[in-house]
């Protein structure tokens, strides 16, 4: 039987997308540790890239898979891409940059239209593809998925010719774009960037990198230099290159490949227009974020604006701070005597500003309890390592609670289903404790299988104290599962 004609024998709701999204995770990515097997990859660089590539990237296919939609590179060209790539502040850079562009459209009649794709979502998939940064209507969720879906899957006789779930994403939010009409889209990469499955833009106005760091290093390689190559593959002739401050070891590698592709690259310090006193910007990695989405902002506008347009003014880029948000990250919420901190730091990088913005926060009144909560069941990763720079970057105050809990990155948040746990391993839960003890001896440790049990067991502790502050971070899937519970 032809996987097509199964294909259409569902039914075509938001849920049905949602499992045929799923169903198509890949076991696992490509691993750069190893030798390629299977595909030959060429690269058009004298700077080395990684010691070698695993499996086949997630770029293959995607042109194809576009013109299996009906989508020419004209039609991706036409959406004015900004694409950005990066290891910290992604998801910030991308939200500050359609806010700066959507508040300047606002004034001015262009663009009329935002798109912003970004991953992973915080609590529903839809929130990765928005327009005018609102997330996609469910029933447009579906209608969309299903025009690719079928397009895609119409002569596949088997599931090896589909595409994986980041790639279906990605297919499908460009899709969203080209038939929304929109006229300004900021793409995110999903891991890297020379190989990641967005990379087939090939005329984008504006490229930006953020904060380099050790992440994904299976995959992208086990230095600065090999991450920073990556990250600088998504830079395409005649397109300037926007940097945040990178270490000496990234600069070399990306200015290095920027002359090789014959690019334009600005590292952008903070901007002296952003207002100083505002609270999105309170913390310094904010605010290098959003100078490196002004600069690339700005450099969009001078590419594409209508020429009689005024450029983007002090009124807009206050604006566009003004109405900046962007949940999960250095998200806080008050509940009676309880203050919760939520941020989806999950690597050694973030979790230093996660705990430098907890600090800020709770020291000020003074608590009389403090509170963490910490998960992180990512494979790319290693937890303790993350776990003890956490500690680490909190030793200077006295955390009375830790709860460690978990959760499945495949959790189901909808109305009627429950986050969903993953057990314990015994190793993991004695290793989380010691690194833990290590710093903070006096702690309690508390281990609980799901999270709604771990924000239940923090309410408790919070009912015998006067004041409670709880920090929530170590994984997005964390964090999107606790703001879900708590706004239940």
């Amino acid at each position: 039987m032809r996987a097509s004609k199964s294909f259409r024998q569902i039914d075509r709701s938001y849920k049905s997308a949602i499992e045929l999204l799923n169903s198509r995770r890949r076991s696992q990515r490509p691993d750069a540790n190893l030798k390629a097997k299977g595909d030959s990859i060429q690269h058009a660089t004298n700077t080395p890239p990684t010691p070698g590539l695993k499996g086949t990237p997630s770029i293959v296919g995607m042109e194809d898979w576009l013109l299996k939609i009906g989508h020419s590179p004209t039609d991706i060209d036409k959406l004015n891409i900004i694409h950005v790539a990066g290891t910290k502040g992604k998801g910030s850079t991308c939200a500050f940059t359609e806010s700066f562009l959507r508040t300047f459209g606002e004034r001015t009649g262009f663009p009329k239209r935002t798109g912003l794709y970004t991953s992973p979502h915080l609590m529903f998939p839809e929130e990765r593809i928005r327009i005018n940064f609102q997330p996609l209507a469910r029933d447009l969720f579906a209608k969309y998925f299903f025009e690719v879906w079928d397009a895609i899957s119409s002569d596949s006789r088997v599931n090896t010719n589909i595409p994986r779930t980041l790639q279906l994403f990605a297919l499908m939010a460009f899709h969203v774009f080209i038939r929304e009409g929109v006229e300004a889209a900021i793409i995110e990469t999903h891991h890297g960037g020379e190989y990641d499955a967005t990379n087939f833009i090939q005329n984008p106005v504006v490229t930006a990198i953020t904060t380099l760091g050790m992440d994904h290093v299976k995959q992208l390689g086990p230095t600065l230099g090999n991450i920073a190559w990556h990250k600088a593959g998504i830079m395409k002739r005649g397109a300037p290159l926007i940097s945040a401050p990178q270490e000496s070891a990234a600069v070399d590698v990306i200015r290095a490949r920027a002359s090789e592709k014959g690019v334009d690259v600005y590292f952008a310090d903070s901007s002296p227009e952003l207002p100083s006193e505002a609270v999105q910007l309170r913390l310094d990695v904010q605010r290098t974020n959003s100078s490196v989405a002004l600069a690339a902002a700005r450099r969009f506008l001078e590419e594409r604006a209508p020429k009689n347009t005024l450029p983007l003014a002090a009124s807009d880029i206050q604006g566009a701070i003004d109405q900046f948000s962007w949940p999960g990250r250095f998200q806080y919420l008050r509940q009676g005597r309880h203050r919760w901190y939520l941020d989806g730091a999950h690597n050694e990088m973030s979790v230093d500003k996660a705990a430098e913005w907890y600090i800020q926060g709770s020291s000020g009144s003074m608590p009389s309890t403090r509170v963490l909560i910490f998960s992180q069941a990512s494979e790319a990763r290693n937890a303790t390592e993350v776990l003890d720079q956490l500690a680490t970057a909190l030793r200077d105050v006295a955390i009375d609670h830790v709860i460690f809990t978990t959760y499945s990155p495949d959790q189901d948040l909808d109305i009627g289903s429950a986050p969903v746990s993953n057990p314990w391993h015994g190793d993991k839960s004695q290793a989380f404790e010691e690194i833990w003890k290590k710093i903070h001896g006096t702690t309690k440790v508390h281990y609980e299988a799901d999270i709604p049990t771990a924000l239940d067991v923090a309410r408790q502790i919070g009912a015998k104290s006067e004041e409670v502050h709880t920090l929530i971070t170590g994984s997005q899937y964390l964090v999107g599962a606790a703001l879900y519970t708590l706004q239940k």
